[in-house]
């Protein structure tokens, strides 16, 4: 039969690889061009990957929790588009010779093995989670079962795989130290050198390799990172790497740009139905310095500088579950405020609640970061790579401050914020950096309070 590969789509510049969250069809459904058969996330955004063509779904070549690079085929389609389910495999004659199992083979056996444990095992003899919270896999609980472990105790047993689940190997390692801890207290994490205990079991105890030696007290708690908050522990370090990360600081006087918002805001809202909050007027300032000092919109590879010609802004949004996301706003320069109000107030209600498509979150050239939304005065942000610099801006609050007038300098309250700009200091000096940072300063200070929207 006619068989056509489903391959991973690239996503982004930056993105290589995405993980397997769900798969929406099974092995023998039919399956209909442009259907979702499979969700994927990335550490930027989750996605769906629709089928090519129309048939029926023949194998699926990767499973959940996978990770899966670009490019590569994810199922196969038969594109006769038959309603016959898939055939099976032709029986293999005996094999006598040893077989050198691979880890492929080997995660093949151990699934057979939890399956047969599962069949044998009379009902009235397994442990019950009836009542509990957490998943146990039926070779989990035989284990503990066999070791006399009982529900209550296995509540406590500390789970690194998804969601918290206890595996193989975190039963086996209980077990190995349960005569060294007091039940239903939390163990404490070996040293790399220490000896292992011997295990007491009727299973095959896999190699439990513990590589912290960060000891527990009771009442601390394991909490196992997500995917997203693993791939943005990755990207941060690997910023940090690449670049050598300079900060240049500018302290601003925004009176006249609030006190315009301030005129303003109550009127938008009753024409437009939405808020117009600082963001898009950073934007705005951004985008116009970034045309003022075009070295600022570049990426670096190798020995070669790229330079941007579109100016494409990200903006850093804080989702419900904590982390972060960019949506980008792509031509920022050739938006008017109300264009870049809508596209703010849209692309950051979606990043909140993961709903922003793949290419929504990708072609950044320069990122803003608003730490004052969180009442933070300045901060020092971390480059998004493959871009080159960053701003942050602060919290605005009212403060003392000198005015020089016609009659001589005099103290005003004033509106006050600071901006932090992180650079790349392999391709962007302190000239550069400080005076781009202080042309954005000067656009916000320079606010026209007369200005129409």
């Amino acid at each position: 039969m006619a068989e056509k590969p489903i391959v991973m789509p690239k996503m982004g510049e930056s993105i290589a690889e995405a993980t397997i969250i769900r798969w929406l069809k099974n092995e023998g459904d039919r399956v209909e061009k442009d259907e979702p058969i499979v969700e994927i996330a990335t550490d930027k955004v989750d996605s769906e990957i629709p089928s090519t063509e129309a048939g029926i779904l023949v194998k699926q070549i990767y499973k959940d929790g996978d990770v899966v690079k670009v490019g590569e085929p994810v199922a196969m389609i038969n594109i006769e588009g038959g309603a016959s389910a898939v055939a099976p495999a032709p029986t293999a004659a005996p094999v006598t010779a040893p077989v050198v199992e691979t880890p492929v083979a080997v995660e093949a056996a151990v699934t057979a093995i939890e399956n047969q444990i599962q069949a044998a095992q009379p009902a009235a003899e397994s442990l019950s989670n009836a009542d509990g919270s957490r998943f146990y896999s039926p070779l989990v609980l035989n284990i503990a079962r066999t070791e006399g472990v009982s529900m209550s105790e296995l509540e406590t047993v500390p789970g690194t795989g998804k969601e918290g689940r206890v595996t193989k190997s975190d039963i086996l390692a209980y077990v190995a130290n349960r005569g060294n801890a007091q039940p239903m207290a939390v163990a404490t994490l070996a040293s790399p050198n220490a000896p292992a205990a011997p295990v007491i079991s009727n299973q095959t105890p896999a190699k439990v390799e513990v590589k912290s030696s960060i000891s527990l007290n009771p009442g601390d708690e394991l909490i196992e990172m997500d995917r997203v908050r693993k791939l943005i522990a990755d990207h941060m370090v690997m910023s940090k790497h690449t670049s050598p990360h300079v900060t240049s600081f500018v302290e601003a006087d925004v009176t006249n740009l609030v006190n315009w918002r301030n005129r303003v805001k109550d009127s938008f809202k009753n024409r437009e139905g939405e808020n117009i909050t600082f963001t898009p007027i950073f934007i705005e300032a951004v985008a116009k310095a970034i045309k003022d000092f075009p070295m600022i919109n570049v990426s670096v590879d190798g020995s070669t500088i790229i330079k941007k010609k579109n100016i494409n802004v990200g903006m850093a949004v804080a989702q419900q579950n904590g982390n972060l996301i960019v949506p980008v706003i792509k031509n920022a320069d050739s938006m008017n405020l109300l264009g870049l109000t809508r596209a703010v107030n849209e692309l950051a209600n979606r990043a909140r609640i993961g709903k922003l498509t793949p290419d929504e979150i990708q072609g950044g050239t320069y990122t803003l970061t608003n730490v004052g939304s969180f009442g933070n005065v300045l901060g020092t942000p971390v480059i998004n790579q493959p871009q080159v610099a960053i701003m942050a801006v602060g919290a605005i609050r009212k403060k003392p401050a000198v005015l020089e007038t016609e009659y001589g300098d005099v103290i005003a309250i004033r509106h006050m914020m600071y901006l932090s700009h992180s650079y790349d200091h392999r391709v962007v000096d302190g000239a550069l950096g400080g005076m781009f940072v202080r042309r954005v300063a000067d656009y916000l200070e320079q606010w026209d309070v007369n200005r129409e929207i």
